[in-house]
């Protein structure tokens, strides 16, 4: 049985028995905008997730037409100084940098419109599953305001040609357009959607966590890195991985013409 509450009704929490954490943005009218309050809703979250070893996947969604519109250009108008400015960036930053720390996979499941902000959210997830309607923009050029944070894990999504395309000109591609560059793993059907996520949790949740959890931070490591550097960190990291439980099963399996079997929650402890 699932369990669902709120941090507050601007995040649906959600937890179910497999150790699958479905984040909601919740505040339809204002296109699930990043103020504050949604930031502080989903920086509790992750950090509740992160101190939580039974997790094994999280999926951000959302509800109402829009995916994510960024933030909200109204309420920056509304507060004509920089230190202010300061707080809100650093604010979304950490919650962008506690996506790429937590230890599981985070899959975007985007129902519709990703423009600036929000368009930086699905870039700094993991996985992005998307339906053809979704739309995607760094759209903030278009009222003098460089997307200077989204290019961060735009850049590292997708080649920087067509990442700075949309920078400059902060022009909307479509979905099969952000699938061809980088920005998606797939496009499905609406009807498909939650379908197409869950075989994505479904093998996620098939391998083993410690695994996961130290490929996940040594993709992200590595890839700042020089390459003899990269080479160094990712064959340490392999040794490591190789000294857990779950890959000397999953050897010995191998070995034996047999599958692995797994403790649900290998830890390597």
């Amino acid at each position: 049985m699932s369990a669902t509450h709120s941090i507050p009704t601007v995040l649906q929490v959600e937890h179910d028995a497999r150790g699958v954490v479905t984040l909601t943005l919740n505040d339809p009218a204002r296109f699930n905008a990043l103020g504050a309050d949604m930031l502080a809703a989903l920086q509790q979250a992750l950090d509740a997730i992160a101190r939580d070893d039974g997790v094994r996947v999280v999926v951000l969604a959302a509800t109402g037409k829009a995916f994510c519109a960024g933030h909200n250009l109204k309420d920056m108008a509304a507060h004509p100084e920089l230190a202010w400015y300061q707080t809100l960036f650093a604010q979304c930053s950490k919650v962008m940098l506690s996506i790429q720390r937590l230890p599981v996979p985070v899959i975007a499941k985007v129902q519709g419109m990703a423009t600036a902000a929000g368009c930086q959210l699905v870039a700094q997830c993991d996985l992005a599953v998307a339906v053809p309607q979704a739309t995607f923009a760094t759209s903030g050029i278009h009222y003098g305001l460089f997307c200077a944070t989204p290019s961060v894990p735009l850049v590292r999504n997708v080649p920087i040609k067509q990442a700075m395309e949309m920078l400059l000109t902060g022009d909307f591609i479509d979905a099969a357009t952000a699938l061809r560059q980088g920005l998606l793993n797939r496009v499905v059907p609406a009807e498909a959607l939650d379908a197409e996520v869950e075989k994505l949790v479904a093998s996620i949740l098939d391998k083993p966590r410690t695994a996961i959890a130290m490929g996940k931070a040594l993709v992200y490591q590595q890839r700042e890195l020089g390459v003899d550097a990269a080479y160094q960190l990712a064959g340490q990291t392999m040794a490591v991985n190789m000294m857990d439980d779950a890959a000397q099963e999953g050897a010995r399996a191998f070995a034996e013409k047999r599958p692995p079997a797994w403790k649900q929650h290998s830890s390597g402890h």
